[in-house]
């Protein structure tokens, strides 16, 4: 299935399609010199099998984790191509999650003012959510991709396929993603997370929650209003992400508790029963100084407010302006009170 990104001339189709890997040449242009980044996390086959369909294909693997989205991340990157003699002609390639995706994209935005990049995701997450959109970035002093660009991909090429190699963890950490897009947008894809489907039918958890992202970010690229939605329990699951030092919890594991506090009375115990089904609910001892100041040490806020999104009811949501520290009491209140 193509799925088109209507953004006048940075427009690019995102095929979802299985074993597209092996065809990838059929639809990127690999006639060219092509950075290949990867990590050490993803099946080192999978770069390989792109690289054997290109006519100059140089991988750089990094290290698994958030530790590689970093200045010293995009400077390898940078300095990879310049080496090998790159230029304004060629293009870089992201095989991997997000990690891979958001330092792979900015570097291209950057290397001689811009170069084209495709996205391959290699995890759920990244296949629902960050390969499309534009958005590229790297962590800063702690803060979480608070350094990046808008910088749209030529094509992204998602492969169902290549999920068979994930932990039962990292499917629960993209479906959270899911979860959160059908909150907002798909009260039908939150009935297939009821009704305990999901994960059998996968290709269409993928296609419907492109298609909420593709609908949002054709409205608003760069976050002016409505892409807004999109972060969706993403300021408290931040908070709690950085907090935790970005390694015990993933993501996706963050974001679903971020949602929570965010849901109406009526959704919270449908969502709960949801996140306890595919693996996302759990009790934490919170830190809630440490998780205000990693919250809204952040571009989302301004000044002591805070712009978030609530669901009062499945398929619809609501923007409103909020005081951090309710953001934070309201949080406390929610997630302190969960029982196994």
């Amino acid at each position: 299935m193509t799925i088109h990104m209507n953004l006048g001339e940075d427009s690019y189709d995102i095929i979802v399609e299985r074993g597209i890997l092996e065809r990838a040449g059929e639809h990127l242009e690999l006639d060219r010199r092509v950075l290949i980044v990867t990590d050490s996390g993803v099946p080192s086959d999978y770069a390989e099998i792109l690289a054997k369909q290109c006519r100059q294909g140089v991988i750089c693997r990094l290290d698994q984790g958030e530790g590689s989205k970093s200045l010293d991340g995009f400077a390898r990157l940078l300095e990879t191509m310049l080496e090998q003699g790159f230029s304004r002609r060629d293009c870089v390639v992201a095989v991997g999650g997000g990690v891979v995706g958001d330092l792979s994209g900015f570097a291209a935005s950057a290397y001689m003012r811009g170069i084209d990049f495709y996205n391959i995701p290699t995890t759920l997450l990244s296949q629902i959510d960050s390969s499309i959109g534009g958005k590229t970035a790297i962590n800063f002093c702690g803060v979480k991709n608070v350094v990046g660009a808008f910088y749209q991909p030529k094509k992204v090429l998602v492969d169902p396929d290549l999920l068979a190699t994930l932990p039962k963890r990292q499917i629960s950490n993209g479906l959270a993603e899911a979860v959160k897009m059908s909150l907002t947008s798909d009260r039908e894809l939150f009935e297939l997370f009821e009704s305990g489907d999901a994960e059998s039918n996968i290709d269409t958890v993928i296609v419907r929650s492109l298609n909420v992202k593709k609908k949002v970010v054709e409205q608003d690229e760069r976050e002016a209003g409505l892409r807004r939605v999109l972060n969706f329990g993403h300021t408290v699951g931040h908070g709690i992400e950085s907090s935790e030092g970005m390694s015990e919890l993933y993501h996706g594991e963050c974001v679903a508790l971020g949602m929570i506090p965010m849901c109406g009375e009526r959704v919270r115990p449908r969502l709960i029963k949801v996140l306890k089904r595919y693996g996302l609910y759990r009790r934490l001892q919170y830190d809630w100084e440490k998780i205000a100041l990693a919250a809204f040490h952040d571009k989302k806020a301004d000044g002591d407010s805070v712009t978030v999104v609530t669901v009062d009811e499945v398929g619809s949501f609501e923007m409103k302006k909020m005081n951090c520290l309710d953001v934070i009491e309201l949080a406390k209140n929610s997630l302190e009170g969960l029982v196994e």
